[in-house]
């Protein structure tokens, strides 16, 4: 059984930092692409950030220099690292792993931005 479980997500005021992590169990996880979207009320799911196995990464232009994707194959682990947090930036961030044998998501962990 396939298990993305987020962690990390939290109440933040403007400038502050989270830092969200992924575990993976129930998959191969270095055969996996990793991501991270996140969905605001009233708007669609966008993509925040990718890391392909071998590590490359890609960003969204609205958190590129603030946000960081890493991942740990030891422990199966993909982690989101949020700076400079913005109200905008408010929204359920979720978790993906995509490959030739299927995509899956986790449940989503909220992330508020606000004073």
């Amino acid at each position: 059984q396939v298990q993305l479980v987020e962690s990390g997500g939290g109440l933040v005021q403007p400038g502050g930092s989270l830092r969200l992590s992924c575990a993976a169990s129930g998959i191969i996880f270095n055969m996996y692409e990793m991501g991270w979207y996140r969905q605001a009320p009233g708007k669609q799911r966008e993509l925040v950030a990718h890391i392909t196995r071998g590590g490359s990464t890609n960003y969204a232009d609205s958190v590129k220099g603030r946000f960081t994707i890493s991942r740990d194959g030891a422990k199966n682990t993909v982690y989101l690292q949020m700076n400079s947090l913005k109200p905008e930036d408010t929204a359920v961030y979720y978790c993906n792993a995509l490959s030739g044998l299927g995509s899956h998501w986790g449940q989503g962990t909220q992330v508020t931005v606000s004073s």
